[in-house]
């Protein structure tokens, strides 16, 4: 059953993804329109990029509705690996993109096909800048705001659109003023083409790493292993790991504690240690604590008196 927080989950990032699909459908129209009007393959390559967008947010939308559904039975760790999965499809839609848009430009520069580029295509470049910067910004502040991949990796296709749009822009302006320089604006298309690629690959590179289960950063490590140790009875702390689920975070450890306590004592150490660990720690919304008798091998957190 879907939660009051989850189904808040599922309402944010919606709203978000449906203001960004409304944007990314003018703007597609527009730039492929002012693209073929002003005789800019710059300004159509940046329009076929924003339609790229529109699957993005298409898939988000769709998605997000089964990463938040509630753990089940063939899934009890929840479905966060969709999220991460989407992620990695925005990543690859974006460097697809960009590799269809600079073959194209390449090939044109073989053939020596340019055109004069008109004052249309600077304006609908220019419009794109300003309003995908824009998207950007409110986009990338939600997404982290809802601790969610799949939403960030999407305000970095609206920002890679913006850059995207610069050196189109730039590209008809010159290609406007100098038309001996008309093959500029296949240079622009080519530049627009690098940008897509990097941004895809800032977005695929963490995501395939989630995937494979690399742990968290060194210092979220540390600061859940300081949490372990300031909890009363605890005397160690070893085999501690993490991974990914999504945005969440499963941890497991094993803790030493006194030998003598009755196991009762130490489920209660447990219990503790769990508990402050879904409180304060970084991301985390599992924890998993297996409970040792403390050896000297095991190290300690604090001075034991024998």
């Amino acid at each position: 059953m879907t939660t009051d927080k989850q189904l808040a989950h599922i309402q944010a990032v919606s709203r978000i993804t449906w203001i960004g699909l409304i944007v990314n459908v003018l703007l597609s129209v527009a730039k492929v329109a002012a693209g073929i009007a002003g005789n800019s393959r710059a300004v159509l390559a940046d329009g076929i990029h924003s339609i790229s967008d529109l699957v993005t947010d298409v898939a988000l939308l769709v998605g997000v509705r089964f990463w938040s559904a509630p753990a089940d039975d063939n899934h009890p760790y929840g479905h966060g690996r969709l999220e991460t999965l989407i992620t990695v499809c925005i990543g690859l839609i974006l460097a697809g993109a960009g590799i269809g848009i600079g073959w194209d430009a390449i090939s044109a520069f073989r053939t020596g096909e340019t055109h004069h580029s008109k004052p249309v295509a600077f304006f609908a470049a220019l419009a794109s800048i300003i309003s995908k910067e824009l998207l950007y910004q409110w986009t990338v502040r939600e997404g982290r705001r809802l601790n969610s991949s799949a939403v960030v990796a999407n305000a970095w296709h609206h920002r890679s659109d913006a850059l995207s749009s610069i050196p189109a822009a730039l590209a008809v302006a010159v290609a406007m003023l100098l038309p001996e320089w008309a093959f500029v604006d296949l240079v622009g298309a080519i530049i627009v083409a690098v940008f897509i690629l990097h941004a895809a690959w800032s977005i695929c590179f963490p995501a395939l790493e989630m995937l494979t289960d690399k742990t968290a950063p060194a210092e979220v490590m540390e600061h859940l292993n300081e949490l372990v140790c300031s909890v009363p009875g605890v005397l160690s702390v070893h085999r501690l790991r993490s991974r990914y689920q999504g945005a969440g975070l499963l941890v497991d450890m094993h803790i030493g504690v006194d030998g003598e306590i009755t196991v009762t004592e130490g489920h209660a150490v447990a219990d503790a240690v769990e508990k402050l660990l879904l409180e304060e720690g970084q991301e985390v919304i599992e924890v998993l604590v297996h409970v040792d008798p403390w050896v000297h091998d095991d190290g300690q957190c604090r001075e034991v008196t024998e």
